[in-house]
């Protein structure tokens, strides 16, 4: 059923881009969107501020999209996808959400293929540790 449920998730974000305000840090320190969902950033992406995840990444992976009328600043900023999209970039690491995790505070992409960690809104970009 818990597989089901993932596919289900999965073919709902896919093609779609989960817009949003600007992160915000949980109690634990980690950028969340605004109803609570983990953000994580992608390796490849390196820290270039450019989307190196597309097509069946990003269905898996939804780029968190900026909201229309929203301004970036400070550590904030936005690329422009191959898609059109806007997405947010935190310190050069574009952000996604990970279509697996069921609800508010799950944190099931971090770590995955060794390539997505969970975006620490501290002072580093260090991926943070799961507890």
């Amino acid at each position: 059923m818990h597989i089901l449920r993932r596919v289900v998730v999965l073919l709902m974000f896919a093609g779609t881009a989960a817009a949003g305000s600007v992160p915000q840090r949980n109690a634990q320190g980690l950028l969340v969107d605004e109803a609570g969902h983990t953000l994580y950033r992608y390796d490849p992406d390196g820290a270039s501020g450019a989307s190196r995840c597309d097509g069946a990444c990003a269905a898996a992976w939804p780029p968190y999209a900026i909201d229309r009328g929203i301004k970036a600043s400070g550590d904030y900023s936005t690329t422009v996808r191959a898609d059109g999209v806007r997405q947010w970039v935190y310190r050069g690491h574009p952000l996604y959400l990970f279509a697996g995790d069921d609800k508010p505070g799950d944190r099931d992409g971090d770590g995955v293929n060794g390539s997505w960690h969970v975006v620490s809104g501290s002072a580093s970009t260090v991926p943070a540790s799961k507890p």
